[in-house]
């Protein structure tokens, strides 16, 4: 008996669920315009999960991801799996299997993954490692998102990146390379593309320094760095500035994000977005974009937000409305 009572103590279980509903409207304005199509993307997610947790450092976690577009006849449109092992022990994070994008990926800027990418592939396939304190990180991570077969190319990620605050000042990279490779097929004819970007930038963060809840201003330099193989390309290198402020009083906000240089994304009209996930619209060159936003409830459990958005790009002036609703429910301490 006194043998149970130990290993009980050693060996502590607890049931973990949580609930994640998320519902967006993206209305974007691009007519005219040479890289960006106009259109609106909307629907509903939904993300049901339970898992186990032990030794208060383990967990596995099991559920879906149900996507349900706006305007379809199909009650769920697309469903992901969700399940994974998780190792939490501060400072380290480690997972691997299918989990959340947003749980590991939420701070790389929109050149590395646009707004599209959290609505129709809300996970990652692959493994996160982190190294961790109250402001500082340094991650690795891997995201396979084909798998070979004969008809479609195998496709995965390798990225990482950090962070280190000094008082007010901060450094901070971001970095990934896409590997777009052939099918199984070897009669088709395709090209293998390596696809880097790396961003490294200073800032500094005046939030509750002020009146103002947040300011925060960094400026950083972009390379895309990719190149085709069997076209024997070579190496070829887009650089760019990329200055981004953040604003915030109460319930309102302003994000500005301004590019100068090369355009990024060379081979973007052989593959689109099956080579690149960033913004296309990085590939005009010089671009700002500024968000004015509402953030009608925020907390813990529910966001309510709407933004406005603005778009300077090809001597023109575009338009975006985005209204986003994420609520979260869980048991998580």
């Amino acid at each position: 008996m006194l043998l149970g009572i130990v290993y009980a103590e050693t060996f502590s279980q607890e049931v973990l669920w949580k609930v994640k509903v998320f519902s967006f409207f993206d209305n974007s304005e691009f007519a005219e315009s040479e890289y960006k199509v106009p259109q609106t993307l909307s629907g509903i997610q939904i993300a049901p999960e339970i898992g186990l947790r032990w030794d208060s450092v383990h967990i596995t976690g099991a559920g879906a991801n149900l996507l349900h577009e706006f305007g379809s006849n199909d009650p769920v449109d697309k469903l992901y799996l969700t399940a994974y092992y998780e190792f939490n022990n501060r400072p380290f994070r480690f997972l691997m299997g299918a989990f959340p994008r947003d749980n590991v990926l939420d701070k790389y800027p929109r050149v590395f993954f646009q707004d599209s990418i959290s609505y129709f592939r809300p996970n990652i396939n692959g493994i996160f490692w982190e190294i961790h304190s109250e402001k500082d990180y340094f991650n690795l991570w891997l995201d396979w998102t084909s798998r070979m077969s004969e008809t479609v190319r195998e496709t995965f990620f390798m990225g990482f990146s950090g962070r280190y605050n000094k008082g007010m000042f901060y450094l901070q990279h971001f970095g990934y390379m896409f590997h777009y490779a052939k099918n199984q097929d070897p009669s088709t004819e395709e090209t293998l593309h390596d696809n880097g970007l790396f961003l490294t930038s200073a800032g500094i963060d005046l939030s509750g320094r002020t009146f103002m809840d947040v300011l925060d201003i960094n400026a950083g330099w972009a390379a895309g760095v990719e190149r085709g193989r069997d076209e024997n390309t070579g190496w070829i290198i887009n650089n760019g500035l990329l200055i981004e402020t953040r604003l915030g009083y109460k319930y309102l906000g302003i994000f500005n994000a301004f590019y100068i240089g090369r355009g990024q994304m060379t081979f973007y009209e052989d593959h689109n977005n099956e080579l690149y996930w960033g913004d296309p619209i990085y590939r005009a060159g010089n671009y700002n974009r500024s968000d004015f936003f509402i953030n009608f409830i925020r907390n813990s459990k529910v966001n309510v937000k709407l933004t406005y958005s603005l778009h300077l790009a090809e001597s023109r002036v575009y338009h975006e409305q985005l209204l986003k609703v994420s609520v979260n429910i869980n048991n998580l301490n």
